[in-house]
């Protein structure tokens, strides 16, 4: 097994409640699952090959919860990346060199057969950790806006995060709220508007989340 590791920051939106039901082993909100996802690598390898500044994009699918299967997928990479670059990213982000089930690449490339060909775009992806609002843009394909949950009577923003010390995605992640229009690609996402978010720092190898 080909030794890898991911430093990197991570903006994800899915269809469910804020929270999400999944982080706490539940059935997601409306019984099914729709999210898009991109990172930001801070620091990373593949063996020997460098992934630091490069950027990655998911976008995935599935007809119930994600455990049930029979998901779609579509992962978009850096078009900066070299060959090698692609090919390394492309084999992290489906759960090559993983042991099974450490990470959420592992189990959303398990649970989404339904593959479709790997995009080499630009991925502009934003976040300011003072107001907490993010962005992810792959043009023709997807955007995504970060911002913090509302607070349901003023308005404000509330600040909340969890922590998870057994899970596959990361250690630590702050809740938000997200929106994700599809536009031109092969998956289409119909439910994400002011639905879940989360920013994470990850720190993933294929032996799962490096812990504090």
């Amino acid at each position: 097994m080909k030794k890898w590791k991911i430093k990197a920051l991570e903006l994800a939106n899915c269809n469910c409640n804020f929270g999400c039901p999944c982080q706490f082993s539940q059935a997601p909100s409306d019984g099914t699952c729709e999210a898009a996802a991109a990172f930001e690598i801070e620091d990373g390898h593949y063996g020997d090959i460098d992934l630091s500044g490069l950027r990655a994009a998911g976008i995935y699918k599935w007809p119930g919860a994600i455990h049930e299967g029979n998901g779609e997928m579509q992962l978009i990479i850096d078009e900066k990346a070299s060959p090698e670059q692609r090919a390394a990213l492309e084999a992290i982000m489906t759960g090559q060199d993983t042991e099974e089930m450490a990470t959420m690449w592992y189990v959303f490339s398990a649970m989404a057969p339904n593959k479709h060909d790997t995009l080499y775009l630009p991925i502009d992806m934003t976040f300011d950790e003072d107001s907490a609002k993010g962005s992810i843009k792959v043009p023709g394909v997807f955007e995504t806006e970060v911002e913090p949950i509302p607070n349901i009577i003023t308005g404000d923003p509330h600040l909340i995060s969890i922590k998870l010390p057994h899970g596959f995605e990361f250690e630590e992640a702050f809740m938000a709220s997200g929106s994700t229009t599809t536009n031109g690609g092969e998956i289409e996402l119909l439910k994400n508007a002011a639905t879940h978010a989360h920013v994470a720092q990850l720190h993933l190898t294929g032996q799962g989340v490096v812990r504090a």
